[in-house]
């Protein structure tokens, strides 16, 4: 009778202990997957920047050096390795911010904002910044469910076994935090 309870409660151990460690195994995998998608969306950007480079090139003649920089950013992107996803992310921030200051440089030249090929290539760029923002949420998220896998009991016994790692939170930058400052007065109210 001791022998009976003894191997039901080893396999109780046994089912639970690989319950827990495939559930480790399943959060770490999502957190590999939602990278994935991160790095699926900063694909696609890349593809796209040539098309708006040359788009652009020919209208913006004096704005060769914002140009110049998101050609360079993203080159730097492509070179970043792989397993280095805050240095990609931190890459990716300035490419954003300059792909914004060259869609504020359309607004210097109405024949560029009105060329169809630059709209459409502007519209899927916010398309593809959108889903790099929701899949950067979608990672730091699942980063956070790894986080409590790993620091939870009882799975953190099997995490710690295994050696399971905690991933990094992607970070916003620190000028990306700030609250621009408005000036009421140059919005031409009476004073």
């Amino acid at each position: 009778m001791v022998a009976i309870i003894l191997i039901i409660v080893l396999v109780i151990l046994v089912a639970w202990y690989i319950g827990a460690y495939n559930g480790v195994i399943r959060t770490r995998t999502h957190v590999q997957e939602s990278w994935s998608q991160i790095d699926v969306q900063l694909k696609r950007r890349n593809d796209l920047i040539p098309n708006l480079v040359s788009t652009t090139k020919g209208y913006a003649n004096y704005e060769q050096s914002t140009l110049k920089k998101v050609i360079a950013l993203r080159n730097q992107l492509t070179e970043v390795p792989a397993d280095d996803h805050q240095q990609t992310m931190e890459v990716s921030n300035q490419l954003s911010t300059t792909l914004r200051s060259l869609f504020a440089l359309s607004e210097n030249y109405p024949d560029l904002k009105a060329n169809a090929q630059f709209s459409k290539l502007m519209e899927e760029l916010t398309n593809t910044e959108n889903k790099i923002a929701y899949s950067r949420q979608l990672y730091n998220s699942s980063v956070a469910n790894l986080t409590m896998k790993i620091q939870s009991f009882p799975s953190n016994i099997v995490a710690k076994v295994h050696h399971f790692q905690e991933s990094d939170y992607l970070q916003v930058p620190e000028e990306e935090k700030t609250t621009p400052k408005v000036n009421f007065d140059d919005f031409g109210q009476d004073k």
